[in-house]
């Protein structure tokens, strides 16, 4: 076989990504890169994914037009293609199982971006505890309130409850360490001594939020976790509580959470993730005082979009010579991918 027949094709869509993902591929002599137009039923995009051996796809399923989304409809007109990365610790844009059917292996960057959703979560946390928004607010639009009138909460010898203590949770837990708070964390796949060596102490899932002053979600979004937490959850929760979600939109059920802060039984909410994103402006929880609101940004930051970047290119490599990634979703998929990859790229 000469060289030439064995150059691969990774293919992105025309989405901001730092540079850094487009430099490692493209360094790359046994790849090419195609970046291709992400409007919805653009013939150029079907075209480029149809001749795909890599698709790194967005993880933002409110951006990626449904076109791109890697589903059993695109996985038949794409008969070269070997692996997805998911953009993101996410994957909701990647029907992982109709992936495995194909003999397609699919990562995510579980972890890249840690970092920063971790600091995220505190900004969250403190904005709400301190009540630094009304206190901008105020400060900005109106005179005659007095500095007791925006008092706030201190948080040290609290206790912050955790659901999920995979990579994000796990650095949450430190952090919170620092703050000085008590940390518990709720985790069906870990055993107790795991979530005590990853700093916190395991407890049910009830125990958690009868317990927490804060509550913090930083578990994946599935059938198991989607409504996790709703009207009985959130009634259970200690009087005052505060909320916090930088996991994904859907694990708490947006109305009993609103509910929940219209009665004064939780004393506010830290939010960056929403079923529908970015929310209306008409949504009744931007009309609470109590909840500061950002637009699935925890994650979106220089050093986290890099991260990102980086893994998923390396990620890519990685299979497309045929060593096991890292953050391998599927991979039961492993031996049906090397023989596929025998096939279509004869090697």
């Amino acid at each position: 076989m000469n060289e030439s027949s064995r150059i691969m094709q990774v293919c992105r869509l025309d989405f901001w990504i730092s540079p850094v993902f487009d430099a490692l591929i493209r360094g790359n002599n046994q790849l090419t890169l195609s970046v291709l137009p992400s409007q919805s039923e653009d013939v150029r995009t079907l075209a480029g994914l149809n001749q795909a051996h890599a698709y790194h796809v967005s993880a933002a399923k409110d951006e990626l037009p449904r076109s791109w989304f890697v589903n059993a409809s695109l996985i038949d007109q794409c008969p070269n293609l070997l692996c997805v990365s998911s953009g993101g610790a996410g994957f909701d844009t990647v029907d992982v199982a109709a992936c495995t059917r194909a003999g397609i292996a699919v990562v995510n960057q579980a972890g890249a971006n840690a970092f920063s959703v971790a600091e995220h979560t505190f900004g969250l946390l403190l904005a709400v505890v301190k009540r630094i928004v009304e206190s901008d607010n105020k400060i900005r639009r109106e005179t005659g309130f007095t500095r007791e009138d925006l008092m706030g909460q201190e948080i040290y010898g609290g206790t912050i409850g955790l659901v999920g203590l995979g990579e994000i949770g796990s650095r949450t837990a430190r952090i919170a360490q620092g703050f000085g708070l008590d940390v518990l964390a709720y985790d069906p796949y870990l055993s107790a001594e795991e979530i005590l060596a990853r700093g916190a102490q395991s407890v049910t899932l009830e125990e958690l939020l009868r317990r927490s002053d804060f509550l913090s979600l930083h578990c994946p979004l599935n059938a198991s976790t989607f409504h996790l937490i709703g009207t009985e959850q959130f009634a259970i929760m200690k009087p005052g509580a505060v909320f916090i979600s930088t996991a994904r939109g859907g694990i708490h059920d947006e109305t009993a959470l609103y509910q929940a802060l219209n009665k004064g039984h939780l004393g506010g909410a830290g939010l960056d993730v929403w079923e529908c994103e970015p929310p209306k402006r008409s949504a009744p929880l931007l009309g609470c005082s109590n909840v500061v609101a950002t637009f699935h940004t925890a994650g979106v930051t220089h050093g986290g979009r890099r991260n990102v970047a980086r893994s998923s290119a390396q990620q890519i490599m990685a299979m497309l010579r045929g060593e096991r990634p890292p953050h391998l979703l599927n991979p039961e998929v492993w031996d049906f991918f090397h023989e596929r990859t025998r096939k279509v790229i004869g090697t």
